[in-house]
């Protein structure tokens, strides 16, 4: 009995015909539906990834001292159909001008907010002055200005401030003009990474209200007072003047 018993082991793990570590031979068919299944696998990687991305070199020097001509970066179009634009985050943009260039910015106004450019060059967003340490010189005067955004607009601004076409020069930005958010700079190897989005603390959450300013009434026997160099009539009253005068 017990000779059998190990008889009985031996035959379950040791096939004379078919040894457990023998090698085999994988079959054609086989061999091609794997082959087919790699070409396949990376066909949809390569599509998934550029649906999902683009890459776009930078040209000109309208977003120095951040951005130089040369620089490859990554574009996420993916993002955006999750969540909106964010304030701070550098974008890639069809020029509303010429939909076939494409332009690199900063978006700065967000819709329904109110956007200011000071005589100095400051950003001002419902009444609250933009903190932005990237940037080395304002657009001093050329820039002034005052916009309201209106729904799925925004204000885009580049770095250079003096020497941008933006939104300073062709307005609010429809937001369907926006390819996707500048997401990683990859070349030159000194700067690979990914772009950070800088943050600007509280800002007002609605337009200041404008008070205007009241007009002085005055009463039938009242005259209004007279400003220096008015022209005047013999009889001393105010000259009522026409075009050209």
């Amino acid at each position: 009995m017990a000779g059998n018993m190990f008889r009985s082991r031996k035959s379950s793990t040791s096939d004379p015909v078919n040894p457990p570590n023998a090698p085999r031979l994988v079959t054609r068919s086989t061999l091609l539906r794997d082959v087919v299944e790699i070409v396949l696998l990376v066909v949809t990687i390569y599509t998934l990834v550029n649906l999902a991305t683009a890459r776009a070199v930078v040209e000109g020097a309208s977003m120095q001292p951040n951005f130089f001509t040369g620089q490859l970066i990554v574009v996420n179009r993916f993002t955006y159909y999750f969540m909106p634009p964010q304030r701070g985050e550098v974008i890639v943009l069809h020029d509303p001008e010429d939909p076939s260039q494409d332009f690199i910015k900063r978006v700065v106004g967000l819709p329904g907010e109110r956007v200011q450019i000071t005589e100095e060059g400051r950003v001002l967003i419902n009444g609250t002055m933009l903190d932005e340490p990237y940037i080395n010189h304002f657009c001093v005067s050329l820039c002034k200005g005052s916009w309201q955004l209106d729904a799925d607009h925004y204000f885009v601004l580049g770095d250079n401030r003096a020497n941008s076409h933006d939104s300073h020069a062709f307005g609010p930005l429809d937001r369907k003009l926006i390819v996707g958010e500048a997401w990683i700079r990859y070349w030159p190897p000194e700067v690979v990474g990914m772009l950070p989005r800088p943050n600007y603390g509280a800002i007002n959450a609605t337009p200041p209200i404008e008070t205007p300013t009241p007009t002085p009434q005055f009463t039938p026997t009242q005259r209004a007072p007279l400003m220096p160099g008015s022209p005047m009539t013999p009889s001393g009253s105010r000259k009522l003047g026409g075009a050209g005068v």
